[in-house]
């Protein structure tokens, strides 16, 4: 399964934006698909994750209330709103694949390319 994430830019602080995830294939509905990010000098960073059966979501406490993962189970597609953003939130935004429920990196066994988020003050 081949990932592509699209959707960042440059937003100032307070505004929105959503992003995508967009696989190749088609997504069982054991696999959870997840959000990550990674600023420049830190590592990668769990943001949240859904899994594709039923939907359920789960986030990091930095993103709770203000990030909103969703997907479009027939289109393959998943999708990151995210409100109210903040400067800390800057960061290369990665979607990736799971096969079971998952938080850390290392349990993610596909990844798409990543997508700039820039959040001015």
């Amino acid at each position: 399964v081949q990932l592509q994430a699209s959707g960042g830019g440059l937003v100032q602080a307070g505004g929105s934006l959503e992003l995508s995830c967009v696989a190749s294939s088609r997504i069982f509905s054991s696999a959870v698909m997840g959000w990550f990010r990674q600023a420049p000098g830190k590592e990668r960073e769990f943001v949240g994750n859904i899994r594709w059966g039923h939907g359920r979501v789960y986030y990091a406490d930095s993103v709770k209330g203000r990030f909103t993962i969703s997907r479009v189970g027939a289109e393959n597609a998943m999708y990151l709103q995210m409100n109210n953003l903040k400067p800390e939130d800057t960061a290369v935004y990665y979607c990736a694949r799971a096969l079971a429920f998952a938080t850390a990196p290392s349990e993610f066994i596909n990844w798409g390319q990543g997508t700039q988020v820039t959040v001015s003050s």
